[in-house]
């Protein structure tokens, strides 16, 4: 009816608002911080072209071959097939270092790290994100966690009971470039090789079930991260945790966002299109976008400051 369109006008008109209300605290959130922390999920990505693998649907849109044998992510992303089946684990993850590294980083990237040189007191990210778009996009070393790792290092596939002889050591996976079928996803021999020990290489990944991944490198990440925020927190500044497509199937991020604004003047702006809800605390901002969209919104806003 006439009456119920009115009022669906209404609504709409009223959550555009909102919307908007919403950026423009975001904004002057950014501009009164003195320190910015990214907390980033796989739906960073998506406005970059790649997928977030949201549940099996997700996943087997991307890799049609996992859809016909019954294997979602949990029961793809597990150390056991690189010794049962390696060329399937490598077309798995070759397919994706592929993809990861002809992918350029979209503008968002870029706009953070142009807000992040403007912080008094540093900028620094926490992703879960194994792409390495942080770093390719200008972001220094020691500003970013990679809580589960990343594909461009790699590790030996030693076992607990067998360790690498060279060594719990990984190392760059630079030139690294897998042929793989599509149609099979098993990857071309040769097969990357341990830099220790000469036997099979894995990348330096938290799978599920994974007893033997080599956190070295990422717990020197947190180490760092921590002191940066703990920094923060002492000086008792104002700060914004800037948080993008981070969802609830694996909350790591989600958790992490909210640890660090806990007890402290930090304000959580969650960038979410489906799961945007924030802590219930007034000076929490939920702005239900996609990250590029919402970061150039902001960032417009701050241009007009």
């Amino acid at each position: 009816s006439f009456i119920q369109y009115c009022f669906l006008l209404r609504n709409i008109g009223m959550a555009a608002s909102s919307l908007q209300a919403n950026l423009v605290r975001a904004a002057g959130a950014v501009k009164d911080a003195k320190a910015l922390i990214v907390c980033a999920g796989a739906g960073m990505g998506v406005d970059s072209g790649l997928p977030d693998f949201r549940g099996p649907e997700g996943l087997w849109k991307a890799y049609p071959p996992l859809k016909k044998l019954g294997l979602t992510l949990p029961s793809m992303s597990t150390p056991h097939w690189f010794d049962d089946n390696p060329a399937f684990a490598w077309g798995f993850f070759g397919h994706r270092m592929n993809l990861y590294n002809r992918t350029t980083p979209h503008a968002g990237f870029g706009i953070l790290k142009r807000w992040g040189e403007c912080m008094d007191d540093g900028c620094a990210v926490f992703t879960s994100n194994v792409d390495g778009h942080f770093q390719r996009a200008g972001f220094w070393e020691a500003q970013v966690v990679e809580c589960h790792g990343t594909l461009q290092f790699m590790q030996c596939c030693h076992t607990a009971r067998t360790p690498c002889p060279g060594g719990n050591i990984i190392w760059p996976s630079v030139g690294v470039q897998l042929e793989v079928d599509e149609s099979t996803l098993n990857a071309q021999k040769p097969l990357p090789e341990c830099s220790g020990c000469g036997g099979l290489a894995r990348p330096n990944v938290l799978m599920f079930d994974d007893s033997t991944w080599v956190d070295d490198r990422t717990s020197a990440q947190e180490d760092c991260f921590g002191e940066l925020v703990q920094n923060i927190k002492h000086k008792d500044v104002p700060f914004v945790v800037i948080e993008i497509g981070a969802g609830l199937a694996v909350p790591s991020v989600r958790l992490e966002s909210e640890r660090t604004v806990a007890r402290s003047k930090g304000v959580l702006i969650r960038i979410n299109p489906r799961e945007p809800e924030v802590p219930n605390e007034p000076r929490h901002i939920s702005l239900p976008m996609g990250g590029l969209e919402a970061l150039r919104s902001i960032d417009e806003l701050l241009a007009k400051r």
